[in-house]
């Protein structure tokens, strides 16, 4: 059999010890043909954790890319443009992996032609925790619902392989196709804790006829560090709570119908600002109040963005305008840190 060849994606920001653990989980897999990249946004890293990165990277075994902003979508195009995978996988900076999880993505490609992207289980340390002994065979209808999609999916307790609208961004592959041949991009207007910003690009699946598969062998195990990450954020703080929304009605207002958006809107009124399950925040209502402050905000920002955008997606990235020395580490000085 023929293996398609890997690019593995790494997107970091603030990260220590746990990415260099995740590195070396991953160049342990003894798949025959993958490459690692690693998108750096830390402005400065511990010097053992510098050690380990540079070590790595003179040893061949990753390419080490410096940047000097902070953005999620931006760090997947940044990679996607510097690989030569015929498969794309993107991993968070904070999982374990086991054996042959490389040869669980390529596998689904290899069997299902009409699959465009792979959507891997993940073992999420909180989650998992949360409700230990629920699992669930088969999704939903209304998991391929867009409007409402986000309440019903759970690639966490599911067992069964099957379609579904989306992956989650610690644990997902794709076809190069779909950026080389079909144009997709992940869009960088998504900021901060960048939530839905694989949502949104997995929606634009849709239109290349291509479908995302679960696989439940294709797991990992998301530790979920509290500290760092490419969504490093107060989750108390106004800036993510208005971020959230934003990033919310920003996927709804460029991908959905008037009704699948309204439907959207309603559950995450019902779920953020009411606290109604699966939410289970406060019912108090100084804290309603103030949560639907954030919705109204988030709304107006999402529109604002729209406005002074339009179609743009690209925020820090631009296509490379020569092939890039894969060998070597390529630092782009060229735009600020996300504030």
């Amino acid at each position: 059999m023929q293996w398609p060849s890997i690019s593995v994606i790494v997107p970091t920001y603030q990260r220590e010890a746990v990415l260099c653990s995740t590195l070396e989980e991953l160049t342990r897999q003894d798949y025959p043909d993958f490459e690692v990249l690693v998108v750096d946004q830390t402005r400065n890293h511990q010097p053992e954790t510098t050690a380990c990165l540079d070590r790595l990277a003179k040893a061949g075994t990753i390419q080490w890319f410096q940047v000097e902003w902070a953005s999620l979508p931006a760090a997947r195009n940044y990679g996607v443009e510097r690989s030569r995978g015929e498969i794309i996988v993107f991993i968070d900076d904070d999982v374990e992996l086991p054996p042959g999880y490389l040869y669980a993505h390529a596998k689904v490609f290899l069997e299902r032609a009409e699959v465009g992207a792979v959507a891997g289980r993940v073992f999420d340390r909180m989650k998992l925790a949360d409700r230990p002994d629920l699992t669930i065979d088969y999704l939903p209808p209304e998991a391929m619902d867009p409007g409402i999609a986000w309440y019903y999916i759970d690639l966490v307790h599911t067992t069964q392989p099957q379609q579904v609208i989306t992956a989650r961004g610690c644990n997902m592959s794709f076809r190069r196709s779909l950026f080389d041949q079909h144009g997709l991009l992940f869009d960088e207007r998504f900021r901060g804790n960048a939530v839905r910003e694989e949502s949104d690009f997995c929606l634009h699946i849709r239109h290349t006829g291509l479908i995302i598969w679960y696989s439940p062998d294709a797991h990992l195990v998301h530790l979920g560090e509290e500290t760092g990450g490419c969504h490093d954020i107060s989750t108390r703080s106004l800036s993510y709570q208005v971020t959230f929304y934003h990033n919310h009605f920003l996927m709804a207002l460029k991908n959905l119908t008037p009704g699948q958006a309204l439907r959207l809107f309603a559950r995450l009124f019902d779920c953020q600002v009411l606290g109604n399950p699966p939410c289970n925040k406060s019912g108090s209502p100084i804290k309603v109040v103030t949560r639907f402050g954030f919705y109204c905000l988030g709304f107006l920002d999402a529109l604002l963005t729209l406005v002074k955008t339009g179609k743009r997606y690209r925020r820090y990235t631009k296509p490379p305008a020569a092939p890039v020395n894969a060998a070597l580490p390529s630092p782009s000085r060229d735009l600020p840190l996300e504030s």
